[in-house]
């Protein structure tokens, strides 16, 4: 009798230890999931490339309260030599989320993100594959630099998410200032291998000083308008990818 009843608190003791540690798995799971809201790669942009170098900014966006926060940039500079980055803050979205800036210059284009908010360390590894020469990330749209400028014909390019398969994609231009503007309908180039679109139109400005020239991106879609304008900058001329 005794024994039976032995046997029997073994058994229980057993289905509760393989309960707790089932709920702890759980728990790591949420966690882990939880972290890719932490932080993301929001968007990035070519600056420079020659000699087989190129340097790029990397805006990274933060969701979190944290009192300490810090955000840097591992990337890859050279044949698997490993560099940081530190970001600095740079401005804060309307949602309340923050936007980092980074500049990283290698010979290769990899790169993952750490985030540390008061000693919890997050990545944003693009799952597994790190990021490359990806213009957006999390955002919405965003504008690519353009290379050179023709005359009067510029050329201006932009990655949006695919949100639906209708969707409008308009670049709003200005020549005066915005004493007047040009509202021109982009058109679809091609899908990225991340799922983003790369929408691009030809515009032409009339001014050979581009003195007044001023543009920004919208993007039509779900019925919401998405705005990519430099975080309230806008983009002028000197927008362009530097030899």
């Amino acid at each position: 009798m005794n024994k039976t009843v032995s046997i029997k608190r073994v058994v229980t003791l057993i289905t509760a230890l393989s309960m707790v540690i089932a709920l702890f798995g759980a728990f790591n799971c949420i966690k882990a999931d939880a972290a890719t809201t932490e932080v993301s790669m929001y968007s990035s942009e070519l600056y420079f490339s020659k000699y087989g170098i190129s340097t790029r900014f990397i805006y990274v966006k933060t969701d979190n309260n944290a009192f300490d926060q810090q955000v840097t940039v591992h990337y890859n500079y050279l044949d698997g030599e490993w560099k940081d980055s530190e970001a600095s803050y740079f401005t804060t979205l309307s949602d309340g989320s923050k936007i980092w800036k980074a500049t990283i210059s290698s010979y290769n284009t990899e790169y993952a993100i750490k985030y540390v908010a008061d000693g919890v360390t997050y990545w944003d590894n693009n799952n597994g594959q790190n990021y490359t020469n990806e213009t957006a990330g999390t955002a919405p749209v965003a504008v690519s630099r353009g290379r050179v400028f023709y005359g009067y014909d510029q050329t201006i390019r932009a990655s949006v998410q695919n949100y639906a398969y209708d969707k409008n994609v308009v670049v709003r231009y200005t020549t005066d200032n915005w004493n007047s503007y040009t509202d021109t309908a982009m058109s679809y180039v091609s899908t990225n291998s991340n799922g983003t679109e790369d929408w691009a139109a030809n515009i032409k400005t009339y001014t050979d000083d581009f003195s007044g020239f001023e543009f920004c991106v919208y993007y039509e879609v779900n019925g919401q308008t998405y705005w990519a304008n430099n975080f309230n900058q806008n983009y002028d001329a000197s927008y362009r990818v530097y030899p």
